[in-house]
């Protein structure tokens, strides 16, 4: 838990004060005078006792108690300072913009360590080391500018990268984007992001706390506990924006199964995000465009009305609504003949709604009037109004602000002229608004919030007597792959349908096996991992002198231990498979299977536990999804039955956390069944 005083402390020393505003401790101090910190307020430099109007002192021993120390030393004196500050000043909260730590050698981690050991034994918090500090409501705790007009109703926004927390807050305060948070983790020591999202859960007020969190991510430690809190926050009517930057290279490592050839650590961020209703963005820009569609009021339905004066960028806002899930849908014209008599000639109506470059703040008054009370099919408006600089737009802004105010349906204003009329958009956001000025980026950003889906419940129920007996299953075997005797058990117990199958050994009569077994039957190598690679399945076995003949071919493949026989099925080739992806637990991946799946790709990804809903979801966004219903006539497969193959499987690797990899490829589907054919799964001790 965070501790109060970094929050709102009521005393500051700045360890490093300094009269130069150029540097971090100097810096800092001015932001805090500047910002008029209502505490007591010190400096801590061994040749001064004044800085910037401030009592400092020369020595530590003589400052007084104090709740926060902001640390802006070399890397090397940071322990002492900590160790003295915590054990004779009483000091809870700490912030350490000192470089210098586990990010630069082992040293630096040793030290690291000693610190959060001194700063845990107080029950203190640090953020830090290796950031530009925190700023709230209560204090501006940065070494960095802009600093923005701080808003309860703001975004809180937790950063990993100091500087992209800047790059962030520059490029957001010249849209409007307010703050009323900033978060700089660093090196995330002590608190991390997951730490910060879950202070700002724990401690969230329905009446004052922000509604909007924004997350760059550079490292997640804590997957679960993400999770929780997003999830949380989430049902507390909450929307988190997050940029997880960067892949672990966990997921790189030679992997065996399908799974793990086409799923890495970046599908685990894909599919915690989705599960804990958090919309993921890939950029700077994107971000600060989703929170700004996010203060806007929700859209209820998908039907827009482009409002503008230019064509080209309501044309290509068009496309990006369009192809993105959300219309522009045509409007009757009978609808709009007393609206198009308003304007002036050569103006459409028909949606896009273009009322010419010459068009007037009236004009755009009566366009978004009528929309907003006439044309019952809209759901929004997106206003596109920039200027060629041949007149002033003061009115058109003014007209803009007042109807996004007080209309029924919400208004998005795209500002394109940003040096034309760079003064008006300076006024229309200094009275609450957000301007967009790219058309695409904000249509993407809208279509992303508008399909965002809540995050679903947990899907599984622990049977703790199906547990024992899966556990039972694997009781003595040692990592590595299992055999088939042990998989076609483990799936019995599950409830998993799988073909009858036999291992030939080397050591058995084949020929007088030839005379007992019902053809056709398939016939795979046991042994080598990609069996289709290696010649390693032979199909469609008709007769006893084929059987013996293929067999014999398939124990002289390099590495093969047996021959594994089953019969021949027919049917639509599925794909199921699951992969352990460290602290995130399992992916649980499904789509088309037998040797398209990695070719095609067309796979969808969960983060186990999964839901029937959260399966079902990932079913219909398989590009192969008509196939499986069936189309022109022709059957589709047993969804149910499909959909039900999936949640055991991901049931499975939750009861069983030792499995590394696992492989159903393929899943043999008809109308009526769909049976596991081939399975592989490797576990981990």
């Amino acid at each position: 838990m965070i501790h109060p005083k970094l929050i709102n402390p009521s005393s500051i020393v700045v360890i490093g004060a300094s009269d130069n505003v150029h540097s971090p401790g100097g810096k800092v101090l001015k932001n805090l005078l500047d910002s008029g910190f209502k505490g007591k307020l010190y400096g801590v430099n061994p040749k001064l006792t004044q800085v910037q109007g401030i009592t400092c002192y020369t020595n530590l021993e003589d400052l007084p108690e104090v709740d926060l120390a902001i640390i802006a030393i070399a890397a090397k004196y940071c322990v002492a300072t900590v160790k003295q500050l915590t054990e004779e000043k009483n000091t809870k909260a700490f912030i350490i913009f000192s470089a210098g730590f586990s990010e630069q050698d082992r040293e630096g981690k040793e030290m690291e360590d000693e610190i959060v050991s001194l700063i845990a034994k107080v029950n203190g918090s640090l953020l830090g080391p290796n950031n530009i500090g925190l700023l709230n409501t209560n204090y501006t705790g940065v070494f960095t500018t802009p600093i923005p007009n701080l808003d309860r109703q703001g975004v809180d926004f937790i950063s990993g990268s100091g500087a992209t927390a800047v790059f962030i807050l520059e490029a957001a305060m010249a849209k409007g984007l307010r703050f009323n948070s900033v978060y700089s983790v660093g090196n995330s020591a002590q608190i991390g992001v997951e730490e910060v999202l879950a202070y700002l859960d724990e401690t969230f007020d329905a009446q004052s706390s922000p509604r909007i969190k924004l997350l760059y991510i550079e490292s997640i430690e804590n997957p679960q506990k993400l999770l929780k809190h997003a999830r949380s926050l989430y049902d507390k009517g909450c929307s988190i924006a997050a940029i997880k930057a960067g892949s672990s290279t966990a997921g790189s490592r030679a992997a065996s199964s399908h799974t793990g050839a086409i799923a890495n650590a970046d599908s685990a961020v894909d599919a915690l995000f989705k599960k804990a209703g958090i919309i993921r963005c890939y950029g700077r820009e994107e971000l600060i465009y989703v929170a700004g569609v996010l203060h806007y009021p929700k859209l209820k339905g998908k039907n827009i009305a482009v409002i503008t004066h230019a064509g080209g960028p309501a044309v290509m806002v068009t496309d990006v609504l369009s192809k993105n899930g959300l219309e522009v849908p045509k409007i009757d014209p009978v609808k709009t003949k007393k609206l198009l008599e308003q304007l002036y000639p050569g103006s459409s109506v028909a949606n896009p709604i273009d009322f010419l470059a010459t068009g007037t703040a009236e004009q755009l008054e009566t366009i978004i009037d009528y929309s907003n009370t006439e044309l019952d099919e809209i759901d929004g408006m997106l206003v596109i109004f920039g200027s060629p600089g041949l007149f002033k737009v003061d009115k058109v802004y003014k007209v803009l602000d007042a109807k996004i105010k007080n209309a029924i349906k919400p208004i998005f204003p795209i500002l394109p002229s940003v040096i034309n009329v760079n003064n008006e958009i300076k006024s229309f956001i200094k009275k609450g608004n957000i301007a967009f000025f790219d058309e695409v980026l904000f249509g993407d950003a809208l279509c992303k919030v508008y399909n965002s889906k809540p995050p679903d419940i947990e899907g599984f129920d622990r049977d703790v007597l199906l547990e024992k007996k899966l556990k039972k299953c694997i009781k003595n075997e040692k990592s590595g792959y299992l055999s088939p005797k042990i998989i076609q058990n483990l799936f019995d117990t599950i409830g998993i349908v799988s073909v009858k199958e036999q291992v030939i050994t080397p050591q058995e009569d084949v020929t007088q096996l030839a005379n007992q077994i019902k053809y056709p039957v398939v016939l795979k190598v046991v042994g080598p991992i990609h069996k289709t690679d290696v010649g390693g399945v032979r199909l469609n076995i008709e007769n006893k002198k084929t059987f013996v003949k293929n067999v014999e071919e398939l124990f002289q493949i390099e590495g093969a231990t047996g021959v594994l026989m089953q019969p021949m099925l027919q049917g639509m080739e599925l794909y199921v498979g699951a992969k352990k992806e460290g602290a995130f637990g399992h992916t649980v991946v499904c789509g088309l299977g037998g040797v398209t799946i990695e070719i095609l790709k067309d796979i969808q990804i969960g983060l186990a536990p999964l839901s029937i809903s959260e399966i079902e979801q990932m079913i219909k966004k398989l590009k192969a999804y008509a196939i499986l219903k069936g189309y022109r006539g022709k059957p589709g497969v047993a969804m149910d039955q499909f959909t039900n193959t999936i949640k055991k499987v991901a049931d499975l690797v939750c009861y069983l956390p030792e499995i590394e990899e696992l492989d159903i490829n393929p899943l043999l589907a008809s109308r009526t069944e769909i049976i596991a054919v081939d399975a592989r799964i490797s576990i981990k001790n």
